[in-house]
C-alpha cells in the first residue's frame, strides 16, 4: 500500500509506493490514481518531464509557474539521488517562506508532491542522476518564475557539495540571478 507522509508543511507530501521484489527484480505501482484519491489528492496530471544531471551539486530551481498555468509536481528519482526542496510562496500562509526538504533516491523509491503555490528546487547528491516528474499544467515561458536557491532569508539546509564532494554548485545562468524572496511579489494566495 502506498504511504503518504505529510511533513512540517502538510501540503508537501512524501509518497512511498510499494515495491515488490523477487529473484527476477521488482515491480511497483509508482502512481495509482485511486491511492492518491483515497489520500485526498485529486490532481489531473497532464505530462511527465525527465531531467539528467551528470555532475554532483547540480542545482535546478527554485522554480514555479504563476497562475493561470501553475503546476503541481510529483517528483521521483530514476537513478542517483537528490535533495529536493519545496518552499511555500503563498501570501497569507502561516508557513510563507518556510521549506520542506527530502532526500529522494532510486534506492529509497520515494517521491515528493510539490503543490501549486510552492517553489521547487533540487540539488543532485550523486553523479548521473535522472529525475522524472509529473506536472499538472503545461510549461509556459511567460508564466515561469524563480527565487534564489540559496537565499539566506530562507535558510535552506542544503548539502554542501564543496565540503562533501569537492565541487561548487552548478547552476543555469537564470538560476544564478534569480531574485531573493524579499524582492518577490507572490501571485499565490493561501486559501486555508
Amino acid at each position: 500500500m502506498t504511504e503518504f507522509i505529510r511533513h512540517a508543511i502538510p501540503e508537501v507530501i512524501e509518497v512511498r509506493p510499494p515495491k515488490y521484489g523477487d529473484h527476477r527484480g521488482f515491480f511497483s505501482e509508482v502512481f495509482k490514481r485511486s491511492a492518491f484519491e483515497d489520500a485526498g489528492i485529486d490532481i489531473d496530471w497532464i505530462q511527465d518531464n525527465q531531467s539528467f544531471s551528470a555532475a554532483v551539486g547540480t542545482v535546478r530551481g527554485l522554480h514555479f509557474q504563476v497562475p493561470p498555468v501553475g503546476q503541481d509536481k510529483l517528483v521521483r528519482v530514476l537513478r542517483g539521488a537528490i535533495y529536493d526542496v519545496a518552499v511555500d510562496i503563498r501570501k497569507g500562509s502561516p508557513t510563507y517562506g518556510k521549506w520542506v526538504g527530502v532526500e529522494l533516491s532510486a534506492e529509497k523509491w520515494n517521491q515528493l508532491l510539490v503543490p501549486i503555490g510552492f517553489a521547487h528546487c533540487f540539488m543532485t547528491i550523486e553523479p548521473d542522476t535522472e529525475v522524472l516528474y509529473k506536472v499538472s499544467g503545461p510549461y509556459s515561458k511567460e508564466h515561469e518564475g524563480a527565487i534564489r536557491w540559496n537565499d539566506p532569508a530562507l535558510g535552506i539546509d542544503w548539502p554542501d557539495p564543496k565540503e562533501k564532494f569537492g565541487v561548487e554548485p552548478t547552476l543555469s545562468n537564470k538560476d544564478e540571478v534569480a531574485p531573493f524572496l524579499a524582492d518577490f511579489d507572490s501571485p499565490f494566495t493561501f486559501e486555508g
